[in-house]
């Protein structure tokens, strides 16, 4: 028996677009300077890092906001976001909420703050809620 993935899935790709009203609760609290995880189309501040400027190798300033792609390499980005917070800047990051999974108990769990969301989001571009949980973990200290 095969799985049909669009059942759980609401798109192919892993990009989920912030909803604004979403970000901007978050950016009357933090005043974000950075989107560190877009493109010309989807950022959210007027600076931000996209594809081509390879935002995992170049240093961050924020306070930052980051919605990363939600596919394997998410341990990565929330790795960075880690590291920048140690170096003293404040990333909040959009997530799905995935408990069981190492980047969570190895990145996640060090942050200043997690917020769980009730109920589901409905990502820019999707039809539907999402099929996951998200949640907004912040790094580093408060702006």
């Amino acid at each position: 028996m095969s799985l049909n993935a669009s059942l759980f899935f609401t798109s192919a790709g892993s990009d989920c677009e912030t909803p604004q009203t979403t970000f901007d609760a978050l950016n009357e609290e933090f005043h974000f300077q950075l989107d560190v995880c877009a493109t010309r189309e989807s950022a959210k501040c007027s600076e931000y890092l996209g594809v081509s400027d390879d935002a995992l190798a170049v240093p961050w300033h924020g306070p930052a906001f980051m919605n990363p792609p939600y596919g394997r390499k998410i341990g990565k980005w929330l790795r960075k976001a880690y590291e920048e917070s140690k170096l003293g800047i404040t990333v909040v990051c959009l997530i799905p909420s995935r408990t069981d999974t190492a980047w969570w108990h190895d990145y996640v769990m060090k942050a200043r703050e997690i917020r769980f969301i009730r109920g589901r989001l409905h990502f820019n571009g999707h039809r539907y809620g999402a099929p996951f949980p998200s949640v907004i973990v912040v790094f580093g200290a408060k702006p």
